[in-house]
């Protein structure tokens, strides 16, 4: 079943901390997450390993195993994220080949760590643009008021009345 067709699941909006912070919506596509949890485990795997791999000289098998982690890990990101921000990590985390030296999974993975703490800027600053949104929503109906309704404050209101009545 693809998690994005599934309403039932959290959809979490990943827009950039510029777009965010102007007002602009996303483009036509709707960059989202759909499963936000695993994308923490996920990103705080690949971080944890980013520091082991800088504090030791790894051998030909380590190599071997940490490329396929990372290929693993890319592949489970995939999953939970929506097209277009698949087709931006591809672009970004091509496949290694072969066993690659102990230089290229630090790059490789200080590569991905970087792009997974962007995006969780973009979420953030999303989140952020999201609730003053609501929030000046809020202000605005505060202050013309409910329909209906008189304002205890306004001279002359009937003050005989519970706020619940």
């Amino acid at each position: 079943m693809d998690p994005a067709s599934n309403p039932d699941l959290p959809q979490v909006p990943a827009a950039s901390a510029p777009e965010a912070a102007a007002g602009v919506a996303p483009e036509a596509e709707h960059e989202a997450i759909t499963q936000p949890a695993k994308l923490l485990r996920i990103a705080t795997m690949v971080r944890e390993l980013l520091e082991d791999t800088r504090q030791a000289s790894l051998d030909e098998p380590g190599r071997i195993r940490l490329r396929q982690i990372y290929e693993r890990a890319i592949g489970e990101l995939e999953d939970v994220l929506s097209p277009d921000l698949q087709e931006e990590l591809s672009s970004l985390a091509p496949p290694m080949q072969g066993v690659p030296t102990d230089a290229e999974i630090r790059v490789a993975q200080a590569q991905l760590v970087g792009w997974l703490e962007g995006l969780f800027h973009g979420i953030q600053a999303a989140l952020f643009s999201q609730q003053m949104a609501a929030r000046a929503q809020f202000e605005e109906l505060r202050r013309r008021g409910l329909p209906g309704s008189s304002d205890p404050q306004t001279p002359g209101a009937d003050q005989s009345r519970g706020p619940y009545l």
